[in-house]
């Protein structure tokens, strides 16, 4: 984040409200992440260069590991911003007992109507950005027709309109669900030209998976098609949107796919293997170059990475890709492996992290800093040395903690800092964070 946009309070107050009461209740925020951002320097370097080759028509798969609160979440939502910023589409879901990659109960069905309803582009980054970005398509193609002197509402330049839009389709029937693709794409093109708004909204429909069936959507598409999204073939359908993307003018396509705990928590032993297979597809399409344009981060905890009873290392194929290499030390990352490992935030970095919380608090508020850097030093000294916190303390519970005290402060003008901090601790507030927790201010930047 550009430090002069803290300074001089540029930040837009909407956006400040949602981001630190999400963090209060410890919510990762769908916006402002960058105004909070400290550390994972290497980790946003490696992924930001995955991006760059995704621009250049290649692919990847990463997988985000860590801890419930040690901010993979937080990441996931990071580099979003990022990718539409530098003007990819992104689409987000997180797993959940309904929403998987595959299954019979139509879980992939559910995640790709989720993912599609969270599409999101630069100029709709909350979501629900597929018709604005094939409207934006079809109002740019018509915007060149009146340049060139063609009016558009006549039946000559809604023909050459169509022409323009066949043009961006030509060569994606020839991939996997291609045609049918292909044909309610160009069946979207010509109602949006018509000013048919039910045969538009129906083809809407279809792209966001909301057919059951191939006879209920044959009966509201007004072109006839052989299939629809289906359970197993929706990834088939993200690849098509990776490549359709580039040609509507972005650099491609992020899918992030969080919680991914949740195949690991699947009791049926076919069913979990089912979802692992779907995501050893995805990891060798997208690794050997077959899914060009297409970006894809599962975000998950070691748990379920590394447990060899039901997590992905419980699947050979996947295990043999993704565990470490004999040569990788404890302590140590290896940041062109697929598996990013997120490694605790430093003390250093953890005081960082609360003193800008302390100054876009205050900025909310209107008000002076609520806490000076001594008392700041002193919260974080007595969280690091609760006994376990190098293994309890993550930055989700250091900022809700530390969101609480600033909301105590303001709606309680009789008490004091000193008094929240010593009826909360179990040890002495000015004790020492431990050995090798070094607090300062030296070298920071905010």
């Amino acid at each position: 984040m550009d430090a002069r946009v803290l300074n001089e309070g540029r930040i837009p107050k909407r956006i400040l409200k949602i981001l630190l009461d999400s963090l209060s209740n410890g919510v990762v925020p769908r916006s402002g992440a960058p105004y909070i951002a400290i550390g994972r320097t290497q980790e946003i370097a490696s992924l930001l260069e995955n991006l760059e080759t995704c621009a250049d028509g290649g692919s990847f798969t990463r997988f985000l590991i860590g801890r419930y609160g040690s901010g993979k979440s937080f990441l996931i939502q990071l580099i979003r911003g990022n990718a539409l910023e530098r003007d990819f589409l992104c689409a987000d879901a997180d797993l959940s007992p309904e929403r998987r990659l595959t299954g019979g109960n139509g879980g992939g069905l559910a995640t790709d109507r989720e993912l599609i309803h969270n599409l999101s582009s630069r100029l709709c980054p909350n979501g629900m950005a597929l018709s604005a970005v094939l409207g934006r398509s079809c109002s740019e193609i018509s915007a060149s027709l009146a340049q060139s002197g063609q009016k558009p509402d006549t039946e000559e330049g809604r023909s050459i309109a169509e022409a323009t839009a066949e043009r961006l389709l030509a060569g994606l029937s020839d991939q996997v669900c291609g045609f049918d693709f292909v044909m309610v794409l160009r069946a979207y093109f010509r109602a949006f030209f018509r000013g048919a708004d039910a045969e538009e909204e129906a083809c809407l429909r279809f792209l966001r998976g909301e057919f059951g069936t191939k006879t209920e959507a044959r009966a509201a598409l007004p072109v006839p098609v052989s299939d629809i999204v289906r359970d197993d073939n929706w990834y088939d359908y993200m690849k098509l949107w990776a490549c359709l993307a580039v040609r509507l003018g972005y650099k491609g396509l992020l899918v992030c796919i969080d919680e991914c705990v949740n195949l690991y928590k699947i009791p049926n032993r076919i069913a979990r293997e089912a979802n692992y297979e779907k995501m050893l597809g995805i990891f060798n399409d997208t690794l050997q170059g077959l899914a060009p344009h297409l970006g894809v981060i599962f975000g998950g905890t070691p748990q379920f990475l590394e447990d060899t009873r039901r997590g992905l290392f419980s699947y050979d194929a996947l295990r043999s890709r993704l565990t470490d290499s004999r040569y990788v030390k404890a302590g140590y990352q290896n940041l062109s492996s697929p598996v990013i490992r997120l490694q605790a935030l430093s003390p250093n970095e953890l005081l960082a992290l609360i003193t800008r919380l302390s100054k876009l608090s205050a900025m909310l508020e209107g008000t002076q800093e609520q806490l000076t850097a001594a008392q700041m030093e002193q919260f974080l000294s007595a969280q690091l040395s609760r006994p376990g916190a190098g293994e309890m303390v993550t930055p989700r519970e250091m900022i809700r903690d530390f969101m609480t005290v600033l909301h105590m402060l303001r709606e309680n003008p009789d008490l004091t800092f000193e008094q929240i901090l010593s009826d909360s601790q179990d040890t002495p507030a000015g004790q020492a964070a431990g050995p090798g927790a070094s607090i300062s201010f030296d070298d920071l930047e905010f």
